[in-house]
């Protein structure tokens, strides 16, 4: 009897990004060596849609996510929640305001709510119900979708989401499930990862290569606004030079065929 093929788990990304001195810059996390996904490898904050993500309590809550459907909205919470618990960064409004929480005000939730929520002792809606706060979905905007291939013994359907960083939060890792944390140019963090400095798993690699097209997060933005989503799931080909990976050319990353043993730059 053939094992039935592993489902993947719905999850989601957050791109926060800012204009540095040379242009567009991305903030990106090193995973920890013992996390049992991409150990060691340099990756966007994000992470697993976990229950609390689908709490109603969150309907009223989560502004711009009004007409999505139910694991739509679930992907722009967990989004906000794990760039939240990973980054240290708050995409949420006082309610019934349009400005984002200040810096001030954030210096003193992190320390009463970041790791109780990353472990688990309070949920989500919890802390927006205490601060009376609203979750700012409608500053992420639909970047990329990847789904883990068939036949590998974990499986993400990842959503990948745009946002500016807000200029008065201090991007920061957790210390926990990542343990180092950086401001990187795409290009700059591609070509590291060419000189064997640090690791990028396919997915991430791909999407530097993407983001790098764009000279600021204004341009990465709107390019991302009129782009369609194209679900990319990787299918594993045998060329005559060597094994390569074969993506939708209309997901927009300029390739179709990718040599395994050479990654592509922008």
């Amino acid at each position: 009897m053939t094992d039935a093929p592993v489902q993947p788990r719905l999850s989601a990304t957050a791109l926060l990004l800012r204009d540095g001195p040379a242009g567009l810059e991305v903030f990106m996390v090193v995973r920890h060596h013992q996390i049992d996904f991409a150990s060691g490898a340099l990756v966007f904050p994000g992470g697993k849609v976990d229950p609390q993500d689908h709490d109603p309590r969150l309907l009223q809550r989560v502004a711009g996510a009004e007409s999505l459907r139910p694991e739509e909205r679930a992907c722009r919470i967990c989004t906000i929640r794990e760039t939240f618990e990973e980054a240290g960064v708050l995409l949420a409004r006082p309610r019934g305001e349009s400005r984002l929480i200040e810096a001030a005000r954030l210096s003193d939730l992190i320390p009463r709510y970041r790791a109780a929520l990353t472990e688990g002792e309070i949920a989500l809606a919890d802390l927006l119900e205490r601060e009376d706060l609203e979750l700012a979905a409608d500053l992420l905007v639909p970047f990329a979708h990847w789904i883990t291939p068939v036949g590998m013994p974990k499986r993400f359907d990842t959503h990948f989401f745009l946002t500016p960083a807000p200029r008065d939060q201090i991007a920061v890792h957790d210390g926990s499930e990542s343990v180092d944390s950086r401001w990187v140019a795409p290009a700059a963090a591609l070509a590291e990862a060419d000189a064997g400095r640090l690791t990028l798993v396919f997915a991430t690699r791909m999407n530097l290569v993407k983001l790098a097209r764009s000279a600021d997060s204004a341009a990465a933005l709107e390019a991302s606004r009129t782009a369609p989503i194209v679900t990319v799931m990787p299918e594993r080909i045998d060329r005559a030079d060597g094994p390569a990976l074969r993506i939708p050319l209309a997901a927009g990353y300029g390739v179709e065929e990718v040599a395994v043993a050479g990654m592509p730059r922008p």
